[in-house]
């Protein structure tokens, strides 16, 4: 793998651990809701964002998926 592919990679890892971040984050405001330390209604929208964080990074990863076969192809 060339050093430009290599480089490509690892941006697109950082940007995958953007919304693996996120969901960390939310998953704990669900930890405190659960705990009453919070109200219910933000683990209900710290749900919510987890979902789209999982779509996101779900996109993610197959984007990287699609430009590593087309790297392989060169």
């Amino acid at each position: 793998m060339s050093e430009q592919h290599q480089a490509e990679l690892a941006k697109w890892v950082h940007d995958a651990r953007k919304p693996l971040n996120r969901i960390s984050m939310q998953a704990e405001l669900v930890k405190m809701a659960l705990a009453g330390d919070i109200p219910v209604e933000k683990a209900t929208e710290a749900l919510d964002k987890i979902i789209v964080s999982t779509k996101d990074c779900s996109a993610l990863l197959t984007d990287m998926v699609t430009a590593m076969t087309d790297i392989d192809r060169e």
